[in-house]
């Protein structure tokens, strides 16, 4: 199949790809464009642990083709920090110990960071809706979950979401 030039704007920075028709937004995000924060899991939409945001709202990056995401804005877990500072949300997941083993925290961070730009002051419920598309294999959950609750209650500033 014949390759295809994209622009993709990946954590507001402008990536010119040679693209398959058919690669998947985490295939253009890891193997073209070489940020690994996003994990490539079951590739079924199950596990959660590729979750980008696209235009704010979090997606899961096997179920969107990449030439789908031309003209609009992703995020992945690489550009939830700015100049250098880490999120509210990373650092909030720092205090908790919510990372666990690391493999779902990426997907974890975009799927409470989507929630947070939609909802800045989530229930404890809505925060365990806005998760349960990411699966945890270490079980964190709880950890997790109170991280999100400290920055919805404000206990951690910042500027870059």
């Amino acid at each position: 199949m014949e390759k295809k030039e994209i622009k993709l704007s990946v954590n507001k920075v402008e990536y010119e790809l040679y693209v398959n028709p058919k690669t998947l937004l985490v295939e253009a995000i890891r193997d073209h464009i070489g940020l690994t924060g996003t994990k490539r899991g079951c590739e079924t939409v199950s596990c959660g642990a590729c979750t980008v945001l696209v235009n704010g709202l979090a997606v899961k990056a096997c179920s969107i083709l990449a030439m789908q995401c031309i003209g609009m804005e992703i995020t992945t877990s690489e550009g939830l920090e700015a100049n250098g500072k880490l999120a509210p949300i990373q650092n909030a997941f720092l205090d908790e110990g919510s990372y666990q083993c690391g493999f779902c925290t990426s997907g974890m961070l975009m799927a409470t960071s989507g929630l947070l730009i939609e909802n800045p002051k989530p229930t404890v419920d809505e925060i365990k809706e806005a998760i349960e598309g990411n699966i945890c294999r270490c079980t964190g959950y709880n950890s997790i979950v109170r991280a999100v609750e400290r920055v919805a209650k404000g206990m951690y500033k910042e500027d870059s979401l």
